[in-house]
């Protein structure tokens, strides 16, 4: 390093050149100093100061300026660390953006640096290799992670490397597809050559993860909310302390296992929810079963309680108990149980003074009276016949209202045997009737029609005749068309003879 830099040089020359005048002893002067200031010029080692600059030159011009000197002072001091790191960066800066510049994804600036200086476009070749392998990793784990998801981070972290292999594609320029940069690729190999179609299905898959993902993320919701519904279903059945409440806390689980079932199979919190239905429903049948059984022995001891008193609701509660007990399937294990419980509910059923039987009976007999009275004195006409016969149903109806259990059963049956035998012949004297009045009628139509035009043949009109006896013949005894009918016949049976 020289000792005064030129810069310092032209500072003090200049200043050589005003303090110095035109004669020819000035000139001398003017030498004398611009020697020395060129000889630091010329020497090696540290750069000259201020003291030293101001030695050389105030021997010969007193007068010359100090702000000058300390400009030289300055200018001769070798560049420090700031400056160099300053115009190191500048320089870099400069070089970074042009190559950024050049790296752009456009073709009409590309293609001339890749015929000319390839070298240059190394770091977008980088880039493009990067996001290339990037995605390619991504979306196989995505694919792994969501299609064979072991818990809900696993869709999660799905979710996060399908985004990341989607932007991995957009870094990816669609008019570099099929592109092949030559000179990079020998040197470090590419796996990126590949085409448009391709390019589409990745983006395709990267959305298909997504969506799955996305109905994944929808259905941990109702997963989340029928399992909390379950829990709290089954915290109300343990702390319930009635038959009511319990019940109730039982259709509060069923509803959330109903829930559960609605999610779609086909995403992973359908299928966490298909394998835990199995235990959810087993423990639901256990409760209710459970629940079953204690209610009908519950109704079984309250009845036991009432019965002398209140034998009628003694007997519903018994049936309650029963119906409740009847809902056990024959695969449960406590079908037995069940079964055992029933029998006896149904001996102490049986053992009980029902009221109803008795009302049933009575009601019956009133309607069997009011048809026997009704019945008297016939022959009666069919519309009678048809109110004495529907007498007779309602008395059978009240009758098939006793159940097998029930004490009055079996005298109800033999006095339904009996109106059943009684109805039976109702409707036999109704039919009789309806067919005589037919008959009646068209033997009297037949007669009309003799008495209007007879015929002139003797033997065609005995055939007449006869045909009206046969008619007559057909109506039976008992009926309100007999004594008419019989009438009738002797009259045409003479007129038969003549």
């Amino acid at each position: 390093m020289y000792r005064l830099n030129k810069k310092a040089l032209q500072i003090l020359r200049a200043e050589v050149q005003r303090c110095s005048g035109n004669d020819q002893v000035s000139k001398i002067e003017q030498e004398i100093v611009i020697k020395r200031l060129e000889q630091l010029c010329l020497e090696k080692g540290s750069p000259a100061k201020f003291d030293e600059m101001r030695d050389s030159v105030v021997d010969i011009y007193p007068q010359f300026s100090e702000k000058v000197l300390k400009q030289a002072a300055k200018a001769n001091k070798s560049p420090g660390i700031f400056t160099t790191v300053k115009w190191a960066t500048i320089l870099l800066g400069s070089s970074a953006g042009m190559l950024w510049l050049i790296n752009l994804p456009y073709p009409m600036i590309r293609w001339p640096v890749a015929k000319t200086v390839p070298i240059l476009l190394m770091p977008s070749y980088i880039n493009m290799d990067y996001h290339y392998r990037e995605a390619i990793k991504n979306l196989e784990q995505a694919d792994q992670l969501i299609n064979q998801a072991t818990s809900p981070y696993d869709i999660e972290q799905g979710s996060q490397r399908a985004k990341e292999a989607q932007k991995n594609l957009d870094n990816l320029p669609v008019w570099f597809l099929g592109y092949y940069p030559q000179t990079y690729c020998n040197f470090f190999g590419c796996s990126w050559k590949f085409t448009v179609d391709e390019f589409e299905a990745a983006r395709r898959r990267v959305a298909r993860i997504d969506a799955i993902a996305f109905q994944d993320r929808n259905a941990f919701t109702p997963l989340a909310q029928g399992e909390m519904a379950l829990k709290l279903a089954r915290q109300e059945y343990e702390k319930a302390t009635s038959i009511k409440d319990k019940e109730l806390a039982i259709a509060s689980w069923q509803a959330a296992i109903d829930q559960l079932e609605q999610i779609p199979e086909a995403t992973f919190a359908g299928e966490t929810a298909k394998t835990k239905l199995k235990a959810y429903k087993r423990d639901i049948d256990n409760a209710r079963i459970g629940t079953f059984i204690a209610a009908a022995q519950e109704f079984d001891l309250e009845a036991e309680k009432i019965q002398p008193i209140q034998p009628k609701a003694a007997s519903e509660l018994w049936e309650q108990a029963s119906k409740r007990l009847n809902q056990i399937p024959t695969e449960n294990p406590r079908y037995l149980e069940a079964q055992r419980l029933l029998a006896g509910y149904q001996v102490k059923l049986k053992t009980v003074a029902d009221p109803r039987s008795g009302t049933y009976i009575e009601a019956a007999k009133e309607f069997a009276i009011a048809a026997a009275k009704a019945s008297q004195n016939p022959p009666h006409p069919v519309v009678k016949w048809e109110q004495i016969e529907k007498l007779w149903q309602k008395s059978i109806d009240q009758l098939e209202k006793i159940r097998v259990e029930e004490p009055g059963y079996v005298a109800a049956q033999k006095l339904l045997a009996e109106y059943q035998t009684n109805l039976g012949i109702i409707e036999t004297r109704r039919k009789d009737e309806n067919e005589a009045q037919a008959s009646l009628q068209e033997a009297n139509e037949q007669i009309q029609s003799l008495i209007a035009s007879s015929p002139t043949d003797p033997q065609q009109l005995k055939g007449k005749i006869q045909g009206v006896i046969n008619r007559l013949r057909t109506i039976k005894a008992g009926t309100t068309a007999y004594a008419e009918a019989q009438r009738l016949l002797i009259s045409a049976q003479k007129r038969l003879q003549q």
